[in-house]
């Protein structure tokens, strides 16, 4: 049993069950970083990354989505899937999807890293 001693947290802690007991519906984060590209426009990019909401949605598998960058332009891209094979087939169609096209044209190619990790703490 696990005890978890906070003096001053008064909201609920969340643990995912230990990797060798997971299966496929585990939870998954996508985190991607990238730049834009030389003089994007950041209130196009963010019209254009909300256009990316109605298919991120139609695959039923997303749970939230968070998009942020950083003093030094670094973006990062953080979505919550229901599962690996969710998230790795929604990164696979997006490519395909006509929305995806405003959206991927202001990110600079050189530099974008994707991954993806299975959520093992979780707090709201």
């Amino acid at each position: 049993m696990r005890t978890l001693t906070s003096f001053l947290f008064t909201g609920e802690i969340t643990f995912a069950a230990p990797a060798e007991t997971t299966g496929v519906n585990q939870p998954v984060a996508e985190i991607v970083t990238f730049r834009l590209v030389d003089d994007a426009d950041v209130s196009t990019f963010l019209d254009a990354a909300t256009g990316m909401h109605p298919f991120l949605k139609s695959t039923g598998a997303m749970i939230a989505r968070t998009l942020s960058r950083d003093e030094d332009g670094l973006w990062t891209d953080h979505i919550v899937w229901k599962s690996m094979t969710a998230a790795k087939e929604a990164a696979d169609a997006m490519m395909t999807q006509p929305e995806a096209e405003p959206f991927m044209a202001l990110i600079a190619p050189d530099g974008v890293q994707m991954r993806h990790a299975h959520i093992r703490l979780q707090q709201e």
